[in-house]
């Protein structure tokens, strides 16, 4: 190994905030060859180990320097739930005292983990209880693989997770090179080894983003849609001022053209009385006709001081049969770890607040003497 000085705040690098590229740039700087950083990808998330002294392929004075100057480091899982229904909820400790939440969900052909990519969200989405907690900030990739490494390691070999979701806490695509770098080990075949097709990131519409990730990394792309209009769009998800549905949905129609599953998935929370009528319904299948899509009807999940409620079961199908009738794949979601919070938009975490919008929210509220 070269001797290379290393940096005074290089001390304590954690390996895990790198993919395969970046481990095998940060051994070629110590004149390392860059099978070193197979070797360690190796170690780590398929062994499970994470003392350097036992990678006994690595050369003694290598695992000497790594020793001394790096350290391999997850988040603290502090807190576990477990739903009825076998929905697992980790609530996950950050170095700074910030928590996120990342949520198992398991069938029968298959085990979904959903992941957080902010502490809170810097979005503020009007049905979603992380968009109440405010904004924090990105998670490191140690941060965000850490969640999968943890909650394999918490289900042992015998549970293998098949699936993985950006849904979690937080935009993922304003937290882009994190998770890039975080899915790229998910797909890593000397790491998780996941499918492309199986590995998909949630957004609710950052196009500029969207059009440069599938330069970067072709995984499968759900957007949270949520209104057939820009009017009602732009009250449910405010970032539809900035990016309104026609530049959403060209961006979704050349993703669709790159992504590994050739179509768009789109997330729909049916909001009773608000966008789930049959003109709703009509309007959506005029919006979607030039993008091959699946549709995901969501039933509300509430949370504490909401003020909407979930569309009835009959206004749901209702809902689904003119999507259907139109020719577009549509499934309702079966609600899961409802009774531990964990169903989709409850995921809330512990943030501190750098936004200031829980403090906004409330002063709102008072004025208008109305949930918030």
């Amino acid at each position: 190994m070269k001797s290379t000085p290393v940096p005074a705040n290089s001390a304590g690098i954690n390996l895990l905030d790198f993919d395969r590229k970046g481990l095998q740039a940060f051994f070629a700087e110590l004149g390392e060859k860059p099978f070193r950083a197979t070797q360690l990808l190796k170690w780590i998330y398929q062994e499970g180990i994470t003392d350097f002294d036992e990678m006994t392929n690595l050369s003694k004075s290598l695992r000497q320097y790594l020793q001394t100057h790096c350290q391999i480091k997850t988040p603290e899982l502090v807190v576990e739930q477990l739903a009825s229904d076998g929905t697992c909820k980790w609530v996950v400790q950050m170095h700074c005292g910030n928590r996120v939440e990342t949520v198992y969900i398991p069938e029968e052909r298959r085990a979904t983990l959903c992941v957080s990519s902010q502490v809170g969200c810097a979005l503020a989405c009007r049905f979603c209880s992380t968009a109440q907690q405010g904004f924090n900030r990105n998670l490191t990739v140690s941060e965000i693989i850490g969640q999968l490494y943890l909650a394999q390691q918490r289900l042992g070999p015998e549970r293998r997770i098949t699936n993985v979701v950006m849904m979690g806490m937080g935009e993922p695509l304003l937290n882009f090179d994190n998770v890039v770098a975080a899915m790229n080990l998910m797909m890593d075949d000397f790491c998780y080894g996941l499918s492309k097709r199986r590995v998909t990131i949630s957004t609710s519409g950052v196009v500029p983003a969207m059009n440069r990730l599938h330069q970067v990394c072709d995984v499968s792309m759900a957007v949270s849609l949520h209104a057939p209009n820009d009017a009602l769009r732009d009250e449910l998800v405010p970032i539809n001022q900035k990016y309104p549905l026609k530049e959403l949905m060209a961006a979704c129609q050349e993703y669709a053209k790159t992504g590994p599953r050739k179509h768009i998935t789109f997330e729909y929370v049916m909001l009773d009385g608000v966008n789930d009528s049959p003109e709703d319904a009509r309007q959506l299948v005029k919006l979607l006709k030039t993008v091959p899509s699946k549709v995901n009807l969501i039933p509300f999940n509430p949370f504490p001081q909401s003020n909407y409620r979930c569309s009835s079961l009959a206004t749901i199908q209702k809902f689904r049969d003119i999507l259907h009738h139109a020719g577009i794949v549509t499934t309702i979601r079966k609600t899961r770890g409802e009774d531990i919070d964990a169903a989709c938009g409850q995921l809330v975490g512990q943030v501190q607040d750098k936004s200031r919008r829980h403090l906004k929210l409330q002063a709102v509220a008072a004025a208008t003497q109305t949930p918030i």
